[in-house]
């Protein structure tokens, strides 16, 4: 994966906007690859899901905890992107008090699909999902690359290490 481009997709988001004046003040906003990438260097790391076990107790939080020292290593942003839609994953960064990780809804899995982590987790009833893998990306270009090992699908395991935000750090301090 290493120097390979991530693929160029379309997000459908949901943001707030600030002059409504709802009672549901978001409206959809459309993002592309570039919009998030292009010309920066940032991390990507993908999960299974919102609201899961090892996602929401270890991975989304640790990665928010140590954003700072990402930074001083010239990382500018750092994204979750998982196969679920905008709703999910707003409610999911809220409940987690999620202020410096940006969320990417991958809905419908496409750029899951086209960087080739697009697996079945019918066994606990989810469906496609992605695989759990990481990226330092520097202008849309692939420069490292993380990824849990196992790669399956109806897994039975849910391999985490690799793509912890620790072991990131490690890798570039």
């Amino acid at each position: 994966m290493i120097n390979k481009l991530i693929p160029d997709v379309i997000f459908k988001t949901r943001v707030r906007d600030e002059l409504s004046e709802e009672v549901n003040p978001f409206k959809w906003e459309l993002k592309s690859t570039s919009d998030y990438f292009e010309g920066k260097k940032n991390i990507l790391f993908s999960l299974p899901g919102a609201f899961t076990p090892t996602c929401s107790t270890y991975q989304l939080p640790d990665f928010e905890a140590l954003h700072e020292d990402f930074s001083k290593h010239g990382i500018e942003d750092i994204f979750c992107i998982s196969v679920n839609d905008a709703f999910v994953m707003n409610k999911w960064g809220d409940s987690q008090k999620i202020n410096k990780v940006k969320l990417i809804p991958d809905g419908s899995g496409e750029f899951t699909r086209r960087m080739g982590m697009l697996i079945a987790k019918d066994n606990l009833g989810f469906g496609l999902r992605s695989w759990r893998y990481a990226a330092i990306i520097d202008n849309k270009k692939i420069i490292n690359w993380f990824e849990e090992p196992g790669i399956s699908d109806n897994c039975k395991d849910d391999p985490y290490g690799e793509t912890s935000p620790q072991n990131i750090l490690s890798s570039i301090s």
